[in-house]
């Protein structure tokens, strides 16, 4: 069991601009996944507890989310990209004022219907049962205080032969670099019609280079990478960017993201930062 796994608490970085970009992303692709009337399955490796309260003690202590979704949150010219989220967003905060941040199984769980169904798996003890908690009503949800990245190999190819599997560990160790490229060649194998979604992190070593490499040698093609910079490349061990990687991405992505990254640079970024969304080459640099 890995201990990065069970220590790790999203609440303090819940909302943040990391989680802006992600989120955003995975609205757009689960919108355009429920336009076909045929069921899909939603498996989510590291779920977390579902729902974040933006006034906890965890949230508090780092204040992350204030230069997130805070910073977005009272704008009035948003760009239309942007609005499947805030939808999300809204309708958990429908009294007007920000007190609650939705974690990815609520952004996916929004946009599907009754006929789709979610399994999460999350292995912090507490926050799986926060997520249990949370989802306890709806029907088309199991949690599973498991590992998972072994889920892909057990729960893939879903029944319903559509798909989409959000894989977003913590990346606290090192292993979690290699752990994501093995479930996903293991996923991909069984089931390469689905369509997959992988959150990492940019640092100033460059792990998140050689994560992309793994996927480019597992996966042969129809993978859009997406990053997002807040800030100029530090010396030291900072995060500085984050990026998506979107297997057989929804054909209509690419053209979304290239309106909505621009004004995620510079409202988050400034001066300093910049985004884009390209297709990973067999061997990138």
């Amino acid at each position: 069991m890995s201990i990065s796994l069970r220590s790790y608490r999203h609440a303090y970085h819940a909302g943040n601009w990391a989680d802006v970009l992600k989120h955003a992303v995975l609205a757009l692709v689960a919108r355009y996944l429920v336009l076909k009337d045929k069921p899909l399955l939603y498996l989510e490796t590291h779920a977390g507890a579902g729902s974040y309260p933006l006034d906890s003690r965890l949230a508090t202590e780092t204040a992350e989310w204030r230069a997130g979704i805070g910073h977005l949150w009272d704008r009035q010219e948003l760009p239309q990209p942007l609005l499947p989220l805030m939808e999300v967003v809204r309708a958990l905060n429908p009294n007007g004022a920000l007190k609650r941040y939705p974690g990815s199984p609520l952004v996916a769980g929004h946009f599907l219907r009754r006929q789709d169904h979610l399994d999460l798996f999350e292995l912090h003890p507490e926050d799986a049962a926060l997520l249990q908690r949370v989802t306890t009503l709806d029907k088309r949800v199991r949690v599973y205080a498991a590992d998972g990245y072994a889920a892909l190999g057990s729960l893939l190819p879903p029944a319903q032969r559509r798909g989409l599997v959000l894989i977003d560990p913590p990346y606290e160790r090192g292993s979690d670099y290699r752990a994501v490229g093995e479930a996903l060649a293991v996923g991909y194998r069984r089931f390469p019609t689905g369509v997959y979604a992988i959150w990492y992190p940019m640092f100033a070593p460059g792990r998140h280079q050689r994560l992309l490499r793994s996927i480019a040698e597992r996966v042969p093609e129809r993978v859009l990478v997406v990053e997002l910079t807040v800030s100029a490349r530090p010396a030291g061990l900072g995060m500085y960017g984050a990026g998506v990687v979107v297997v057989n991405p929804p054909w209509t992505l690419e053209a979304e993201l290239g309106a909505l990254l621009p004004w995620l640079a510079r409202v988050f970024g400034g001066t300093e930062g910049s985004a884009s969304a390209h297709w990973l080459a067999a061997h990138p640099g």
